[in-house]
């Protein structure tokens, strides 16, 4: 899949626990667990009290949790991957992409949420 990405606004976030690189992350510095609201994408991996970049506007990429369809409104499993969103949990985004399966890197448009 594309490894591309538009990102209108990138916020340096100091980390409050570990999270990997292409993870849902929120706004208090964690990586993002299931349903949760989130600032927005990391681009790199770090530990805590390090300080990574994440895309908070704009387009991301992000690691897939699960099969996704080009189109999908997207949430956060419990390990701040994508998947799609059902019934509950917070929308954070859109996929521009289909992902085969867990693990594929994908293209998605950022959603704010609260």
């Amino acid at each position: 899949m594309s490894q591309q990405a538009i990102s209108l606004l990138a916020l340096t976030v100091g980390l409050t626990g570990a999270a990997a690189a292409n993870r849902f992350i929120t706004p208090a510095g964690a990586q993002a667990g299931a349903g949760a609201n989130t600032l927005g994408v990391t681009r790199s991996a770090g530990s805590i009290g390090e300080k990574v970049p994440v895309d908070v506007i704009g387009t991301a990429v992000v690691e897939a949790g699960a099969a996704i369809t080009q189109g999908d409104t997207l949430k956060v499993d419990a390990n701040g991957k994508a998947i799609t969103w059902a019934v509950s949990g917070a929308k954070v985004a859109i996929a521009l992409q289909a992902a085969g399966a867990d693990g594929a890197l994908i293209e998605v448009l950022l959603l704010p949420n609260a």
